[in-house]
This record gives C-alpha cells, structure tokens and sequence, in this order.
C-alpha cells in the first residue's frame, strides 16, 4: 500500500488493507478447516454434503436440488459429491415417492456417524480458530461481515 501510495498518490488504497487480509485469511482458514475435515476422510464437499444433510433433521434426505441450494453450488457440483459420499457409504441416493423422475439423497447410518465426529472437531478448531478474539469482538465481527454481505448482495 505504501508503494502505490507513491506510485499513485491521486487514489485512496486503503481497500487493499482490509480486502487483502480477508483474501489471506479466507485461504488460512480454509487449510485449518480441511485439515480437519481430513482427519475424518472428508474432503470440503462432502464434509458440506453431509452436513447439510444431518442439520436438515431427521429423515435426513434432501433432493440434488435442495442439496445445492443448501450448499449454494452448481448441480454438476452436487453430483460429485454425492457421488463420492455414494462411493464411501455415507449417503444413498433413490427415486423420489413423490416423483418418480425426481431424485432423493438420503444420509446412511455410516454418515451419520462420521459427520457427527466430525462436526464435532470442527466446532472444536472453529472455537480455537476464533479464540484470539474475545466475546464482544467476535459478536461485532460477525456483525459487520453479515453487514457487508447483505450489501454486496445474495451469495455473499
């Protein structure tokens, strides 16, 4: 910043300040995260996929479509994942009683077991990844990101 402020002098780089870092975060994070998600054998989709499916409540099953909604990719993106998580056990996939060409993805015993453990863990790492921040600053954090997203519009 302090080079294009002389390269420059006539534009304000101070976005760069708070861009920059979030950028840099948002890929640390990401690491901490995975590394996580490993341990477990899961790689980000379907750690999302299963998630997803275990927060939806019991019986557990959604549509692809509901699927990408859910976790706001494409349905080439669902399909993949689904069809690693069909692969490992951890979800089955059958057509929809209600619609015979509709799809339905169900989570098995097997997932359920592992998101489980493994949501656990990665509340445990997101704690510590935020626990530099005290109480009130996470709050105001959260709020100010949940701010700037509403203005940037949805899927931010």
């Amino acid at each position: 910043m302090a080079q294009w402020a002389v390269e420059r002098p006539d534009l304000d780089v101070s976005p760069q300040g708070i861009i920059g870092r979030l950028h840099r975060l948002a890929a640390r994070l990401t690491e901490e995260l995975v590394a996580v998600y490993g341990e477990y054998g899961l790689g980000e989709g379907e750690f999302d996929v299963l998630a997803t499916l275990r927060r939806a409540g019991a019986p557990y099953e959604l549509t692809p479509s509901e699927l990408g909604a859910q976790t706001m990719v494409s349905s080439g993106a669902v399909t993949k994942r689904v069809d690693r998580c069909v692969e490992q056990g951890w979800v089955t996939r059958r057509v929809s009683d209600n619609d015979a060409r509709g799809r339905v993805v169900a989570l098995t015993d097997a997932g359920f077991d592992v998101i489980d453990r493994a949501f656990g863990a990665h509340m445990a790492n997101e704690h510590r990844l935020v626990g530099h921040l005290d109480e009130m600053e996470r709050a105001r954090l959260a709020h100010l990101l949940e701010k700037w997203g509403r203005a940037l519009g949805p899927g931010a």
